[in-house]
């Protein structure tokens, strides 16, 4: 039936080459390996945990052994069984077998279902502090098992959470408050992806100003969890949505120092495609940015940076240039036109996706902005042809690219024959 199982790997003997035979009772009917964590169902036959739960994970709905109905939430722990095979593990430990550690029960519906109440009615009352505790014990819970998570999850934890953070923001923010919104952000990323209700509360005015607070203020693993939660945010929202959160004061400015000031690898990558998905859809955000200087600062990461940073440094930069002040800045500076035709090569797809449409953009529009005060915007052309843009825009349609990335392409060499005072009639034809 196709039936994919995760397998244990299979104890040896120390320093031999031969398997050590398991009891056959110890072991799990599915997988054939030895149980970690011995459940019985109501049909009797005991299986490991894992094993059983993916087989009903991926719709089977009757006992392997016994073909008769069997449920989740009848899955009782065999206490008996895990501690014979704890003691055959110790008795064995001479020849290398490891005890297998004492399972932790997993959480159950009921159990979710009662923290998530109490946070909800500690957040109408406003009680942050227990808000914060319950949240750390839910993401506690939700980190000791994916099958842990996923219960949590569909008990609507992320909707609870983000609701209490929306209630309890519309109070003051000090150090004591400041504390709980990072546990249930922190909590929050656990739980994602964020359904709609959730995404609701998070843009909130409140919520919005909490996030701020806590990328300004917070310690490095709530200024993480921040971003994050305002990645996925911003990921979802129309251009009327973003416009709202750009104009949430302190909110660009926060973004822009963790680009500049990083404190962790994950954070800059995270807070990169938050800015993305930001200039990507508002004009009103990529001008905000462009007025912080993000322009400068990117052309000079995007020097020496590595694949996956290049890759969302170069989306950012795109989307600044759909923007006139955007160009004005790229006009500016003299790494734009050469950081952009050496990306376009030899990082990613991706890279040359956005590099080529960003060279587009500026090499397009410097007729009607080149006298508007940012500079010399014929001199992008130059540079581009100097720095040998005209070649690689031509390798790069003899290798092969993506339809829009062909299309830019196509112009931009177009754009710069011009300039050479060249014909290029073989343009259209295939290279």
């Amino acid at each position: 039936m196709g039936l994919k199982i995760p397998l244990m790997k299979r104890s040896r003997v120390a320093n031999s080459g031969m398997d050590l035979q398991i009891p056959a009772h110890f072991r799990c009917p599915i997988s054939l390996d030895l149980m970690r964590d011995p459940v019985t169902a109501a049909t009797g036959i005991t299986y490991d945990r894992q094993s059983i739960e993916t087989w009903l994970e991926l719709g089977n709905g009757s006992c392997p052994v016994t073909a008769r109905p069997v449920a989740n939430e009848e899955l009782i722990p065999n206490h008996a069984i895990r501690r014979m095979i704890q003691d055959w593990c110790v008795s064995n430990r001479g020849l290398g077998i490891e005890r297998i550690p004492t399972p932790r029960v997993p959480v159950t519906r009921t159990d979710v279902a009662e923290i998530l109440q109490e946070i909800a009615v500690s957040g109408r009352r406003g009680d942050g502090p227990r808000c914060g505790e319950l949240a750390g014990k839910l993401k506690g819970l939700g980190k000791e098992s994916e099958r842990n998570r996923r219960c949590i999850a569909s008990g609507g934890a992320a909707r609870v959470l983000s609701a209490s953070l929306s209630q309890l923001a519309g109070e003051s923010i000090d150090a004591s408050r400041s504390a709980v919104f990072q546990e249930i952000l922190s909590a929050l990323t656990v739980f994602s992806p964020l359904d709609e209700e959730s995404l609701r509360h998070i843009g909130s005015r409140g919520s919005l100003r909490s996030i701020v607070s806590i990328l300004r203020n917070g310690d490095l693993a709530g200024r993480l969890s921040a971003v994050l939660v305002l990645k996925e945010l911003v990921s979802s929202l129309h251009s009327e949505g973003i416009d709202a959160v750009a104009r949430t004061d302190g909110l660009s400015e926060a973004l822009v120092n963790l680009i500049e000031k990083p404190i962790s690898p994950q954070a800059t990558k995270v807070s990169l495609i938050a800015t993305y998905y930001m200039v990507s859809s508002s004009n009103i955000a990529a001008s905000k940015f462009v007025e912080l200087g993000l322009v400068p600062l990117l052309l000079e990461n995007l020097v020496d940076a590595e694949k996956s940073v290049c890759e969302k440094a170069l989306g950012v930069l795109d989307g600044l240039f759909s923007c006139e002040r955007g160009r004005e800045r790229g006009y500016d500076n003299a790494l734009a036109v050469p950081v952009l035709v050496k990306k376009m090569f030899r990082i990613s797809d991706l890279a040359t996706e956005f590099a080529v449409s960003a060279l587009w953009k500026l090499c397009r529009n410097y007729n009607k902005e080149a006298g508007k005060g940012g500079g010399d915007a014929g001199g992008c052309l130059n540079e581009a042809l100097q720095v040998g843009a005209f070649q690689k825009l031509l390798l790069l349609l003899q290798v092969g690219c993506s339809g829009s990335t062909k299309e830019r392409a196509s112009d931009l060499l177009k754009i710069l024959n011009g300039s050479r005072g060249m014909d290029f009639k073989g343009l259209k034809r295939s290279f």
